[in-house]
């Protein structure tokens, strides 16, 4: 990848996003997403962290090619922005519901839905 306009590129490919759509999820418009990926247009440090944010990026690479694509990240990090994500639902999303009831599990019952589970992984 040469430019930071086909690493863009790139990015958006990957998501599967249309660019509209993934202008749409960085909260900026489709021309201007269309403007950073053909070189007329450079990235604010805003759309940056945006893009690396969103769809876990590694800022060094977005900017400069250096290093690998995608962030590693450990299980803690990858809890806490979910956490943080569900957060920012209502009250009412499933998500948030589902993760709610699961807190609610009494520990003894934890086995058994690990074994549901992995049968369900098996199909």
């Amino acid at each position: 990848m040469q430019t930071i306009g086909d690493r863009i590129s790139l990015v958006i490919k990957r998501s599967g996003l249309t660019k509209t759509k993934f202008a749409e999820q960085l909260n900026v418009s489709a021309a201007y997403i269309s403007q950073m990926c053909s070189g007329a247009r450079f990235p604010s440090d805003r759309t940056i962290a945006d893009i690396c944010r969103e769809f876990n990026v590694s800022e060094a690479w977005l900017r400069d090619g250096v290093g690998d694509m995608e962030v590693k990240r450990t299980m803690n990090q990858e809890l806490a922005m979910m956490v943080n994500e569900l957060m920012t639902e209502s009250d009412e999303s499933y998500r948030k519901r589902f993760v709610a009831a699961l807190l609610e599990l009494p520990p003894e019952f934890w086995p058994d839905l690990k074994r549901f589970l992995e049968k369900l992984a098996e199909r």
